[in-house]
């Protein structure tokens, strides 16, 4: 089990295809974003086992005491150091580096979310200072919140692009902060799986806001430009399993939608198989939502959230998951409420519960 995981955006198995099937310059770009997380992660590791160091201080960035956004970009310079020079502040013009901007950008609508849906100040609710490093590494295919920040690489240009290229990749990562500082989910099998699966609903409702879709509207891909190919994403929610298929380096999105075809894995193979078995959560989520109708974020997206605050515990499961959310949408829209109900239903038809 990983103690101090690194909560990438790109799983393990599609950076393992890319070593196995891609030309030499994808398997070297593999390669080394493999290097690199393991190096940020040792680095985790020996921030933990340090003398009086506070678990909590660990994931603690820094907060300014403000019910309003405050954000910092850092460019690192294709460079493995942390946070880099910084090249905005709160209240700057744009850089005219569309990486940095699009990393400014996508905090602000996170943050937007979270404060004016939510109520929610910032990733850790006490005004957090929202710090993010781009150009992180040399065709470094990942992006990921290691605790206190963000970090984006520039893809290597032939599988992936930019991991700022979409909004809901932002979201994903920073909402793996949000979940820190509420349940702080377990990242291994079914409590890991839903939180990459909270971090993927987040991520969505963070798009789906910001273009003002509606549930009919909304893609449900999670990535949806940073897999290069206009046919491919790297995840859906709607359905999941069909994000890419047929690619001719990561070959078919192995997500599964229901039970019946949860994957049994072992701990080492992508910590029990949280990106992978995350699909069900997610469809899970997706069902309620288009149940209820409307705007997501609104009725869903607070079930999601208040269920993630006050409800799940480190260990969470998937039924236990199941169950919080019922629960929570008693509690906020009434007993026997289309709102419940949709919420039942949703977790009936990918068969967590009976």
């Amino acid at each position: 089990m990983d103690h101090n995981p690194i909560l990438c955006i790109i799983p393990p198995y599609m950076l393992e295809n890319m070593v196995e099937k891609g030309s030499t310059k994808i398997r070297k770009a593999a390669l080394q974003t493999i290097k690199q997380s393991s190096h940020v992660r040792m680095e985790r590791s020996m921030m933990a086992e340090q003398p009086g160091t506070d678990p909590q201080s660990m994931v603690a960035g820094i907060a300014h005491h403000s019910e309003k956004l405050y954000r910092r970009v850092y460019n690192a310079k294709n460079q493995e150091i942390l946070p880099g020079s910084l090249v905005r502040s709160e209240g700057d013009k744009p850089t005219g580096d569309v990486t940095a901007d699009e990393a400014y950008d996508g905090a602000g609508h996170t943050w937007d979310l979270y404060k004016n849906e939510y109520d929610r100040n910032s990733i850790d609710d006490h005004g957090m200072i929202i710090d993010q490093t781009v150009h992180h590494g040399v065709n470094y295919n990942n992006a990921f919140w290691n605790g206190k920040q963000m970090i984006y690489g520039d893809g290597d240009e032939e599988i992936f692009t930019r991991f700022t290229i979409d909004l809901d990749i932002i979201g994903h990562e920073l909402t793996h902060g949000v979940i820190q500082y509420e349940a702080n989910l377990r990242y291994w099998y079914q409590s890991g799986a839903l939180n990459e699966s909270f971090a993927d609903v987040f991520g969505s409702l963070v798009k789906q806001k910001k273009a003002n879709h509606q549930v009919k509207d909304a893609d449900w891909l999670i990535g949806r430009n940073v897999l290069m190919g206009n046919q491919y994403a790297l995840r859906s929610m709607k359905a999941p399993g069909t994000a890419y298929q047929g690619h001719p380096v990561l070959g078919n999105d192995p997500q599964p939608a229901t039970m019946d075809d949860y994957l049994e894995l072992p701990p080492w193979d992508d910590n029990g198989g949280v990106h992978i078995n995350s699909g069900i959560p997610n469809h899970a989520f997706y069902l309620a939502a288009v149940e209820i109708g409307g705007n997501a974020w609104q009725k869903a997206g607070l079930i999601w959230y208040v269920t993630l605050r006050d409800k799940l515990k480190r260990n969470a499961n998937f039924s236990k998951a199941a169950r919080a959310t019922i629960h929570t949408a008693r509690d906020l829209f009434g007993k026997n409420s289309l709102e419940e109900k949709a919420v039942k239903k949703a977790w009936k038809e990918v068969k967590v519960i009976q």
